[in-house]
């Protein structure tokens, strides 16, 4: 059994899908495991990671849309508001999506779909850096 780790640092312009397919597969290239299983991890409470559709950018204006009415700002009920108004509808929409994705790797490659990628879902208003963590495990 191998193992490989990396941290991956992702820019954020405020609300959105940032997708980092290509990091990942250059990842799983680079590590030399052809069967496995790669973990990825965000490190942070307002943001998420989706496995989605990369074809079609409509697909990303309906997912922002359809969370922004799930979980707008300005609910009366929010009590954790420190951190400005968008920010505990931030920490609900990434406790509804998540925050580790496994992915198997067979023949060197991680197994997406024809039209899937991988994306960081930034639910806060301002840009950040995150931290995407990867984790391979198999064989050579």
């Amino acid at each position: 059994m191998q193992q490989a780790l990396d941290t991956l640092t992702i820019e954020t312009h405020g609300q959105g899908l940032v997708e980092f397919t290509r990091a990942v597969r250059r990842f799983v290239d680079d590590s030399g495991i052809t069967t496995g299983l790669l973990t990825v991890y965000v490190r942070h409470t307002s943001c998420s990671l989706l496995i989605q559709e990369n074809a079609d950018d409509d697909v990303k204006t309906d997912l922002l849309g359809f969370f922004s009415r799930l979980v707008p700002e300005g609910l009366d009920w929010i009590v954790h508001t420190t951190e400005g108004p968008d920010d505990m509808p931030a920490h609900i929409k990434s406790a509804l999506t998540q925050t580790s994705i496994g992915i198997p790797i067979a023949e060197g490659r991680p197994v997406f779909g024809t039209w899937q990628g991988i994306y960081l879902f930034e639910h806060r208003r301002r840009p950040h850096r995150r931290e995407v963590v990867l984790h391979l495990i198999g064989e050579a």
